[in-house]
């Protein structure tokens, strides 16, 4: 990858390397991150990491982290470790297919499990190789799930960040594997109908399911909402009732 750009994230904590042109993260993988309850000491992985977003802004948030992140493309697994490096953040990243994991994945067992898979079932690709990749689903997301508790410990937790259309694919994957599932609408604003959910599950549990209050991201004209500017600017953690799950 020959041209690449600087993103602010966590108002400027973070300084980022992305692809000039390409899928560049944003917003959802900042949320993704803030949803994720990992503590101090604890092990976390994360499913396509891109250029190490999510895990880096968790990272900052939360200290003393073993973060592990897999990206199948090399370039965008290379920025990641840049990016690691550049803000001081201790993160592994593996290169490989999460469908036929290196072997070093295999082997690993940890506290929480982040992703945030491929959105879109099919359509026109987009031009750009490693956009199309990010973005267009190649690998079905109940194999994510299933790779995802591969790695979890019993008990331990797996947050994903999706379209809230594919809320359903999600679900079926998750029944009788893990439990205690939480599920945050995100909207654009009062009134919309959400066009993302946050979703978090507990390996093992038997725990009901519970649907939480939409977090709203905008107010009037352009302004991020009170709530999404502590999230997106603030590193603030999102609650999505994991501390009150036994």
């Amino acid at each position: 990858m020959t041209d690449s750009r600087i993103d602010g994230f966590l108002d400027g904590r973070l300084r980022l390397a992305q692809p000039a042109r390409g899928y560049r993260a944003g917003a959802d993988a900042v949320m993704l991150a803030a949803a994720c309850p990992a503590r101090p000491g604890q092990s976390v992985l994360e499913l396509g990491c891109g250029a190490g977003v999510a895990s880096l802004c968790l990272g900052w948030r939360v200290p003393d982290l073993t973060l592990t992140g897999l990206e199948i493309q090399g370039p965008y697994a290379d920025l990641a470790r840049a990016n690691a490096d550049a803000n001081a953040i201790p993160l592994t990243v593996l290169q490989g297919d999460l469908a036929r994991p290196p072997a070093v994945l295999r082997g690993l067992s940890v506290d929480h499990v982040i992703m945030n898979p491929p959105y879109f079932l099919a359509g026109t690709p987009a031009p750009d190789a490693g956009r199309a990749t990010a973005r267009a689903e190649a690998t079905p997301l109940g194999m994510w799930v299933d790779a995802a508790l591969r790695r979890l410990r019993p008990g331990g937790w797996l947050t994903a960040i999706q379209r809230a259309d594919r809320l359903d694919g999600l679900l079926t994957a998750l029944a009788g594997r893990a439990g205690a599932v939480a599920i945050l609408p995100i909207a654009a604003r009062p009134g919309d109908a959400a066009g993302r959910v946050l979703v978090a599950a507990r390996k093992g549990s038997r725990g009901p399911l519970r649907l939480l209050a939409p977090l709203v991201t905008h107010g009037p004209g352009q302004a991020l909402s009170p709530a999404a500017a502590r999230i997106l600017r603030d590193g603030a953690p999102i609650d999505m009732g994991n501390a009150k799950v036994p």
